[in-house]
């Protein structure tokens, strides 16, 4: 062997001996250090409050996301009632603001108002007939108004009557007098 092969040779040696040290030696070192290290201890668990069911007892109270059926009250005459049995005419199905007078029509001697509801259909009334949503009878129609009283029924159950008149409107009006 030359010299230049022997001087790789012990070169070689000498390089794998400094690698050949203990492998992860600062990783055991840290471990070792760090379980001499006083942790701290962990907190306990909060106390669990025990679980009190509530019980719901307003079932005999009045809804207040469904809409009441209105009925008589009892005990009393009934005088100004409405006939809760009656079959509904198409205009009651709409708020009486809602509702346009737009004309009159006269036939036979009798005096007939037009209505226009919301959905633009045009309906002919008269005396006799009801509109809106308060059991409102037409007492009379003119050419400038409709006359109507509605049946109200207040906060005690009791029934009044109250007058309204659906004013002639002209084109972009909108008006219900009292």
């Amino acid at each position: 062997m030359s010299g230049f092969s022997r001087t790789a040779l012990l070169l070689a040696c000498v390089g794998f001996a400094a690698c050949s040290g203990e492998q992860h030696g600062d990783l055991r070192k840290f471990v070792k250090d760090s379980e001499k290290i006083q942790h701290a201890g962990i907190p306990p668990l909060p106390e669990v409050k025990a679980y009190e069911p509530y019980t719901y007892s307003a079932f005999d109270l009045v809804d207040p996301f469904k809409p009441r059926k209105i009925e008589p009250p009892k005990g009393t005459s009934g005088l100004l009632a409405p006939d809760l049995n009656r079959r509904r005419e198409p205009l009651e199905a709409y708020p009486l603001e809602s509702l346009r007078m737009v004309g009159t029509l006269e036939q036979k001697k009798q005096m007939f108002a037009l209505v226009r509801a919301p959905d633009n259909t045009l309906f002919r009334v008269r005396a006799g007939n009801y509109l809106g949503q308060n059991f409102g009878r037409i007492v009379g129609v003119s050419e400038s108004a409709v006359k109507l009283k509605e049946t109200i029924q207040d906060s005690g159950g009791n029934w009044e009557e109250k007058e309204q008149a659906l004013l002639l409107q002209e084109e972009g009006q909108q008006e219900v007098k009292k």
